[in-house]
């Protein structure tokens, strides 16, 4: 018999925490003027800081935090 596997939601949500340490780690690359040592304009970094961005995004929709499902679950105001 094979190995259980971890549920997919666990997955996504590793992804998920891997997308959000990668745009703080492009943000710091930002904010310490480092990101100039890789690439070669700010135009080069923004369209990449931009992918970064839209990743994150979109495995915060794919696995959202318990937070946000907690949120989800409480009545309208």
């Amino acid at each position: 018999m094979p190995p259980a596997l971890p549920p997919l939601d666990t997955i996504a949500r590793k992804w998920s925490d891997l997308a959000e340490r990668r745009l703080n780690y492009f943000v710091e690359l930002y904010r310490s003027g480092r990101w100039k040592h890789y690439y070669r304009t700010e135009q080069d970094f923004a369209l990449r800081m931009l992918d970064v961005i839209k990743a994150t995004r979109r495995w915060a929709e794919l696995a959202p935090t318990k937070a946000a499902d907690k949120d989800d679950l409480r009545p309208a105001a």
